[in-house]
């Protein structure tokens, strides 16, 4: 009788069956590691957001804080490299919404849709403050945590909804 080479249909649903068992452990995993680094990438955004606005405020004082991410970015042009009150090119063009985007007012990046919003400048009165934010595309799957900054600088989050001004301060 000739030997058959080759494997049984038994031991091939077994290196399925192992595979599959590696694969349940291993995504939960991935999944939290990317929401991590959403959350990561949110944090150091609204930073860039903070430093971005003091150097506007500091640049047109006559304007005071932006209170929209279209003005602290490169504006519709992608090409434009003159920085005006307007479109102040202290953020690249994902965070400072280039394009199409600006005038919605948000911008999407790594999962977290961020927004910037305050009291507009007067002929006389500057902008005296801002309020930015990040909140996750879709919660508990490009994010858990919501967060929020301020003139103040202090980078706050909330668990379950938007974060204001009243939430806890990240350590």
């Amino acid at each position: 009788m000739r030997k058959q080479k080759g494997f049984s249909l038994i031991e091939l649903l077994i290196v399925v069956a192992i595979i599959l068992i590696i694969a349940a452990i291993a995504i939960p995993n991935l999944l939290r590691s990317r929401i991590a680094a959403n959350e990561a990438s949110a944090v150091g955004s609204l930073r860039t957001i903070n430093t971005a606005e003091v150097t506007y405020a500091s640049t047109y004082p006559a304007q005071g804080f932006a209170v929209a991410l279209g003005t602290l970015g490169p504006g519709s042009s992608a090409g434009n490299t003159t920085a005006t009150s307007t479109n102040a090119i202290l953020l690249d063009g994902v965070l400072g919404c280039a394009g199409a985007t600006a005038s919605a007012g948000t911008c999407v990046k790594s999962g977290y849709t961020f927004a910037v919003s305050g009291t507009a400048a007067t002929a006389t009165v500057p902008a005296p403050t801002y309020q930015s934010t990040a909140n996750p595309v879709t919660v508990d799957q490009t994010g858990k945590r919501f967060f929020y900054s301020d003139a103040s600088g202090v980078i706050r989050y909330n668990a379950t909804t938007s974060a204001t001004s009243l939430d806890t301060p990240l350590q």
